[in-house]
């Protein structure tokens, strides 16, 4: 039976110069539920605006003017979220090795069989799901952190170090009821319910201590 599709799909992006390929490829993805997007070279993809909403790349190795290999390369930093299955009819060894160091999900000669597109698509939208929510929760916590005073992020620092208040107090020349007003409000704009969950957002933002205990560096 035919899956039904959602109203709100993921897209299937196809890459390949052959129209009997693209369309059967296209036909697979619409009976699977899924939405296709066919084009016939690498520029024409790169032409499309990026989406926020799961997806993966079908991506034959052979194109006219920028190669497969070539779109993966420009593309792998700025696409994470969008996994890559590379399709190809003259495949070798060194070629597939090289697609699947540089990330690519999948790498399948043709005929390809069905069923094993559909897996690998399947999994290549779920690793675009979750890289699509680890990206949601590194802007917000971004954007909680960018809140923060000056004050309170040097709070912050020092708390995930394992200072007590009193410590973190002696450190920045204050008081230990102001490190606990400092406190109470970054834990309030963090939204951190323990010690052991701010940690761990420091972690995601990057937050490391220098040699000044109470500065810090935040990478990007």
């Amino acid at each position: 039976m035919k899956p039904e599709k959602a109203l709100e799909n993921p897209i299937v992006f196809i890459v390949d110069d052959d129209v009997s390929v693209r369309e059967s490829l296209e036909a697979l993805v619409d009976w699977a539920g899924w939405n296709a997007e066919t084009f016939g070279s690498a520029q024409d993809f790169l032409a499309r605006p990026r989406i926020s909403a799961p997806s993966c790349l079908i991506l034959d190795v052979s194109l006219p003017g920028l190669s497969g290999l070539e779109l993966q390369e420009l593309i792998a930093d700025e696409r994470i979220d969008m996994p890559i299955i590379f399709i190809t009819g003259h495949g070798d060894i060194p070629m597939s090795v090289q697609a699947m160091k540089a990330g690519a999900a999948e790498f399948l000669t043709k005929p390809i069989d069905d069923e094993t597109l559909l897996t690998a698509i399947r999994l290549g939208l779920e690793r675009s799901r979750t890289a699509l929510a680890n990206e949601t929760e590194i802007k917000s916590l971004q954007a909680r952190y960018a809140s923060l005073t000056s004050r309170e992020r040097e709070v912050m620092l020092l708390v995930i170090s394992g200072l007590l208040n009193k410590q973190v107090g002696a450190k920045l020349g204050i008081s230990e009821i102001t490190v606990k007003a400092h406190r109470g409000r970054m834990m309030e704009k963090m939204r951190a319910g323990s010690l052991a969950e701010l940690v761990r957002m420091s972690v995601t933002l990057r937050l490391t201590p220098t040699r000044n205990p109470w500065q810090f560096s935040s990478g990007s």
